[in-house]
């Protein structure tokens, strides 16, 4: 894997698997098709059902990888957004994917995260 396929890291792995960046700058020319695979292999491997993708402290997320999240749904499991900053959030919500992803605050490796719609103002 090349520097920028290691930036992906694994929280937690099971029937709710937690993923994120660490809260480091995403690379713009990230190989999509080694996450996916990768990914992929989680999901088979541990019977995922939800993938929860941590993204607190990542400013903006290449386009590559938003149409990645969408297509998990491919593989039967749900995909959690946790913590998306600002411009992030407008890019979920103009492209409609904050209709596939559920879109949350709070701890993503806790079971009982608060979802934002709870709270929306």
């Amino acid at each position: 894997m090349s520097s920028a396929d290691e930036q992906l890291k694994v929280f937690a792995v099971g029937k709710r698997t937690v993923l994120g960046f660490g809260g480091q700058e995403i690379v713009s020319q990230l190989n999509v098709s080694v996450y996916r695979d990768h990914l992929v292999s989680l999901i088979e491997e541990h019977s995922i059902e939800i993938v929860a993708f941590d993204l607190t402290g990542i400013v903006m997320v290449p386009s590559g990888l938003l149409g990645l999240l969408a297509s998990l749904r491919e593989h039967d499991v749900s995909v959690e957004v946790y913590n998306p900053s600002d411009d992030v959030r407008e890019v979920l919500s103009v492209t409609r994917l904050d209709s596939l992803l559920q879109v949350k605050q709070g701890n993503a490796i806790e079971d009982t995260p608060t979802d934002e719609t709870a709270g929306d103002e």
